[in-house]
């Protein structure tokens, strides 16, 4: 029998470069692309295949047969963790975050996790802040046996050294290339794989947590899977909207008026705060007039 691993899953590699003229951006002289990752597979679109493919193969490299990972409610993750379970013969559990949830019929994301084999374990938020804990861990094995832990969103040291292939193929492609930041582990690996010349800007969509945690975060899964910080990286606070999938009148507009003029669906977790962020540093002046801007599409609606 052959072992699980990513290789059946055919992924579309690379992602393709599409260029949008658009008229923030034109009117200050700056070329707009979008790195389409969100086409890179119909179940694991995006960072989610870039950080989930060598997490899978390690899993198959060390025979382990069922992943545990940890999720919201509505969790990305969750959904591609679950796909992969499936399309890749591993068991699947997820721990998701609101004991609340215990009991009450299943929204539309974690169905469609359930659907694909997953066994979902809810548990209180005040738990779930201690899931890195060996306690909490010892918990959960006692409860499911053995498992191969993929932490939340994904992110880890493997996960950035997948996340630096993005920025290989985008060397030479744009000055600035940007993506959503969740976890940090794309923006980790990202800047990682760019160029001489070239940044990379991560744009939050949590709030909370200190200034500086997301920038500890994204250093420390750098040091972690590259042996140090690597490439010209740095956060554009302001636009998380209110928190993760949360959003306002203004940016709600804004994806709308997004998805018109370009005839392409947004998808409003992440990439329509990327964009709306993108947009306004545009209109201050933020990048240099002949300069070239990519957003990385991460997700699909």
């Amino acid at each position: 029998m052959t072992s699980p691993g990513p290789r059946p899953l055919r992924p579309r590699l690379p992602s393709p470069l599409q260029p949008l003229d658009d008229a923030p951006f034109a009117r200050r002289g700056v070329r707009l692309v979008l790195k389409r990752d969100d086409l890179i597979h119909p179940d694991l679109p995006g960072n989610k295949w870039r950080k989930l493919a060598p997490n899978l193969r390690a899993a198959a490299e060390a025979g382990d047969r069922t992943l545990l990972t940890f999720g919201g409610a509505y969790s990305n993750h969750l959904r591609a963790t679950a796909a992969a379970g499936r399309l890749l013969g591993f068991a699947t559990i997820g721990v998701v975050r609101g004991d609340e949830l215990a009991g009450a019929p299943l929204n539309w994301s974690l169905a469609r996790c359930a659907a694909d084999g997953m066994r979902l374990h809810f548990t209180d938020r005040a738990t779930y802040r201690r899931k890195a804990e060996p306690e909490v861990l010892a918990a959960l094995r006692a409860r499911f046996g053995a498992f191969r832990v993929i932490p939340e969103g994904g992110s880890n040291s493997l996960a950035a050294q997948g996340c630096s292939e993005l920025g290989r193929e985008l060397r030479g492609q744009a000055d600035t290339v940007a993506v959503a930041c969740g976890t940090g582990g794309t923006l980790a690996g990202l800047a990682a794989g760019l160029g001489p010349g070239q940044r990379a800007l991560g744009v939050p969509v949590l709030k909370g947590g200190s200034p500086h945690f997301l920038h500890d975060t994204v250093a420390g899964l750098q040091q972690a899977a590259f042996g140090g910080v690597r490439g010209d990286w740095s956060l554009a606070e302001g636009f998380d909207c209110g928190g993760y999938a949360r959003s306002t009148p203004e940016l709600d507009a804004f994806a709308d008026a997004f998805e018109q003029r370009h005839g392409l669906p947004v998808e409003r977790v992440y990439v329509a705060k990327l964009l709306f962020a993108l947009t306004a540093l545009a209109g201050r002046g933020a990048f240099p007039p002949g300069s070239t801007v990519a957003a990385v599409v991460t997700g699909t609606p």
